[in-house]
C-alpha cells in the first residue's frame, strides 16, 4: 500500500489540474508552472505511485480508467482542503456566497440587492450564478436558491415560493385576446428546457388540449424567452419571479390574470453538515420579505 508521504503533493495538485480542464497548457497556466513542468510532475507522479495515470498520444492526453478514479479523488479532496484554508481567511468571514440560477439572479435578485446592502454593508455578497447544483458540504456556498420539488438529498430545503405559471405576452398581442381559447392562436415561444408544462394552464383555464399550436421561436434560457415575448414574438409561459418587473413596467401582459399551479418552487437551501451563521440568517429574512412584497403586487394584479 502506498504512503501519502511517498507522492509529492504538487504531484497531486498537476495531476488533478491536467484531468479537470484537460489540457497541459491550460493546467500549467492555472499552476503558474510551464507545460514542460507539468509533463515532468505528471511522469513523477505515475512513477511514485506505480500506476499509469494518462494515454499519450498525439492528440494530446487521456486518463486511463484509473486515472479517471483517481483524479475524481483528488478534486474531492484539493476542494475539502480548499474549504479548511478558507476557514482560516478573515477576509471570509463577512462574505455571504449565494448560489442561484442565473434567470432568478438576473430578472430578480440583483436589481433588489441594493435594498440588503444598504441595510447591512458589512456582509459582503458574492453571487454564484448557475444552474449546476453545487455540492455545499464541499464549497464556499453558504447558501442556494434552488427551483425544484425540494427533495435533494443531505440539504435542508426551505420552501420560498410555490411556483404559479401563467401565459405572457406583449401588450400589442393581448388585444387580440377575446377568451383564454384564443391563446393557441399565438406563436408559442418555448422554453428548451423548462420544467413546466402548458397542460396544468390548459386544465385550470377550462381549454381543451390543442393539436396543433403555432411555433415560435425556442431557446434554451428562459429569460431570452422573456425577452422574446416582450419583443412581441409570441407567448410563452411564465411565472412571477421571472415576469414581475416587466409586468410591473407595462412591457408585458398577464391575459385573463389566470394561473396554474407547477407542483415546483424555489427553495432556501443550506448545508446539513454545515451550521448556518448570521449572516445566512440575516439574508434569509430579507429574501422572505422581499418575495412577499413580489406576491403581494402579483396577487394585486391579478384582482384587478
Amino acid at each position: 500500500m502506498k504512503s501519502l508521504n511517498s507522492v509529492h503533493l504538487n504531484g497531486l495538485r498537476t495531476v488533478e489540474a491536467v484531468a479537470r480542464t484537460g489540457a497541459l497548457q491550460t493546467a500549467a497556466d492555472e499552476l503558474g508552472v510551464t507545460p514542460s513542468a507539468v509533463s515532468q510532475h505528471l511522469a513523477r507522479t505515475e512513477a511514485q505511485i506505480g500506476r499509469k495515470l494518462f494515454e499519450r498520444s498525439r492528440n494530446g492526453l487521456r486518463l486511463t480508467e484509473f486515472g479517471r478514479q483517481f483524479a475524481a479523488r483528488l478534486t474531492e479532496g484539493f476542494r475539502t482542503l480548499a474549504g479548511a484554508v478558507a476557514l482560516a481567511d478573515d477576509s471570509t468571514s463577512n462574505t455571504l456566497v449565494v448560489s442561484v440560477a442565473p434567470a432568478f439572479a438576473l430578472r430578480w435578485l440583483v436589481p433588489r440587492l441594493s435594498s440588503f446592502q444598504q441595510a447591512h454593508p458589512e456582509i459582503h455578497l458574492r453571487i454564484d450564478a448557475t444552474t449546476n447544483v453545487v455540492d455545499l458540504d464541499r464549497s464556499d456556498i453558504d447558501l442556494a436558491i434552488r427551483m425544484g420539488s425540494g427533495t435533494w438529498p443531505n440539504v435542508h430545503a426551505e420552501l420560498l415560493l410555490a411556483q404559479e405559471v401563467f401565459p405572457v405576452c406583449a401588450p400589442a398581442l393581448a388585444e387580440k385576446l377575446k377568451v383564454p381559447a384564443d391563446i393557441v392562436k399565438l406563436p408559442v415561444i418555448a422554453d428548451e428546457n423548462t420544467m413546466f408544462s402548458w397542460d396544468r394552464w390548459f386544465e385550470k383555464a377550462g381549454v381543451a388540449k390543442p393539436s396543433f399550436v403555432p411555433a415560435g421561436p425556442s431557446f434554451t434560457d428562459p429569460i431570452l424567452g422573456i425577452d422574446a415575448a416582450v419583443a412581441g414574438q409570441g407567448v410563452t409561459l411564465a411565472w412571477p419571479i421571472l415576469a414581475a418587473d416587466h409586468l410591473a413596467a407595462g412591457r408585458l401582459v398577464a391575459p385573463f390574470g389566470i394561473t396554474a399551479t407547477s407542483g415546483l418552487g424555489y427553495h432556501l437551501v443550506t448545508s446539513l453538515a454545515k451550521r448556518p451563521g448570521k449572516k445566512v440568517s440575516v439574508f434569509r429574512a430579507w429574501l422572505v420579505r422581499e418575495v412577499a412584497c413580489t406576491m403581494n403586487w402579483f396577487d394585486g394584479l391579478r384582482q384587478t
